[in-house]
């Protein structure tokens, strides 16, 4: 890499639950720089959850963060002519960034009901261990898994 990497930004917390995970959250929500439909759109899909469960939707969001992030993933290693899945760990960071996009495009694939709704349904099935996003990190876990003769060549 040439030159100096770029310094990391604090993200200031959401106004409503003072939560800096909420506020990254509501940033990949966001598209076309709309910050504050982005930011309706969640707490709307917050509210539902809370109408649903009667229980506080930040602890139903931090359960479904948990039981989405993937411990373990594939990278793709050339060796010596041929390309080999190799398992990794996933830092923390990612491990973040990948249960949000798997989140979002688990609701987003879904047709028929506003944004906030499918958002919410999905955080729902996530906190219970089930959807379409806790699928996909199963994927993950199962190629890592099946790729675990290949670790030696990760360094």
């Amino acid at each position: 890499m040439r030159g100096k990497q770029a310094p990391k930004r604090k993200i200031l917390s959401d106004p409503k639950y003072s939560s800096q995970v909420v506020a990254k959250f509501i940033n990949y929500v966001m598209e076309r720089g709309k910050k504050s439909t982005a930011q309706k759109i969640v707490y709307e899909a917050f509210n539902v959850l809370e109408e649903k469960t009667k229980t506080p939707a930040l602890d139903i969001f931090n359960e479904a963060l948990k039981n989405i992030s993937p411990l373990l993933e594939v990278k793709s290693k050339r060796v010596g002519g041929a390309n080999y899945q190799v398992p990794i760990q996933v830092r923390a960071e990612r491990r973040q960034q990948l249960a949000f996009r798997w989140i979002l495009s688990a609701a987003r694939s879904k047709k028929g009901k506003p944004m906030a709704e499918k958002l919410a349904n999905e955080l729902l099935s996530a906190s219970k261990n089930e959807g379409d996003a806790v699928k996909k990190k199963q994927d993950v876990q199962r190629m890592a898994e099946a790729n675990r003769a290949f670790a030696h060549f990760a360094r």
